[in-house]
């Protein structure tokens, strides 16, 4: 923790995981406004006293619009890459301990998934599956899994030959005991670095999602929705998309400085 401290990429990470947490925790409590109420006499107006990042097309509030959609969009991206994350490390780290023609056939069968950018494997799947909040969260969580096991299994591969792993075999303990206490709390740190990553990318899938109407449905206030209903309004009242679309680029940019942080932290714990 303290290598995140004095780093300045983990300090401005942390700064907007913070705003971000507060806002999803928060959001509802410190909204202002009803975030679905109607006021057709203040529609499109500017940032003023009374509505601080204006109002939308409907004249609802845009601030309190923001901060009750925080923990749909958050939680949309954490909750992704969370099920990514369980089911890619349970295939890495079979692939990596079995070994032999089952790791091939699950790498191989993985290389070929991979070959398929996210976004495009994403919405392949949210079309099998129907719109929905909880479709694309599955829909994201499916192609995120193949790049997580390839990490899970690259993690474990290097650990089987450390020398606490090679003690443990020579102590005759179980593959069991092997796996659950020197392979796995081992191999763990570059699975959480990597998943700390992938949340932002979770963020703007999700987003994009939404946008394009696969994701989140109306009423919703999820961010990329929001700046879909707005965006035909974008350029006679700008802040309706500006905000929402800079709401999105700053939870991502906090989670991929905070991973970057983390994996610098990770790299000095390793050399030391």
């Amino acid at each position: 923790m303290s290598e995140l401290v004095r780093s300045p990429t983990g300090m401005v990470g942390l700064a907007l995981l913070s705003v971000v947490a507060v806002a999803v925790v928060f959001g509802s409590v410190l909204a202002p406004y009803d975030p679905q109420a109607f006021h057709p006499a203040v529609r499109l107006t500017g940032p003023s006293a009374a509505h601080w990042l204006g109002t939308d097309q409907f004249g609802r509030d845009i601030f309190s619009r923001l901060l009750t959609g925080a923990s749909s969009t958050i939680l949309f991206g954490v909750g992704a890459t969370a099920l990514g994350v369980l089911a890619g490390s349970v295939i890495g780290v079979t692939a990596g301990v079995v070994g032999g023609w089952v790791d091939s056939v699950i790498m191989r069968t993985l290389d070929g998934l991979l070959a398929v950018p996210d976004l495009l494997f994403t919405l392949l799947i949210v079309t099998f599956l129907g719109g929905g909040a909880g479709e694309a969260m599955l829909a994201v969580a499916v192609a995120f899994t193949p790049g997580m096991a390839r990490i899970a299994r690259s993690s474990v591969l290097s650990i089987r030959t450390r020398e606490y792993v090679l003690a443990a075999v020579a102590r005759d303990e179980s593959q069991a005991y092997i796996i659950g206490q020197e392979v796995i709390p081992n191999a763990i740190g570059p699975i959480i670095v990597e998943a700390t990553i992938r949340v932002s990318f979770a963020i703007m899938i999700g987003a994009t999602l939404g946008f394009l109407g696969l994701g989140a449905q109306p009423p919703s206030t999820e961010w990329g929705l929001m700046v879909a209903e707005a965006r035909q309004y974008m350029y006679r009242s700008p802040w309706v998309v500006a905000v929402p679309g800079i709401a999105i680029a700053v939870s991502a940019l906090g989670f991929n400085l905070f991973g970057d942080a983390l994996r610098d932290a990770f790299v000095t714990r390793g050399r030391r």
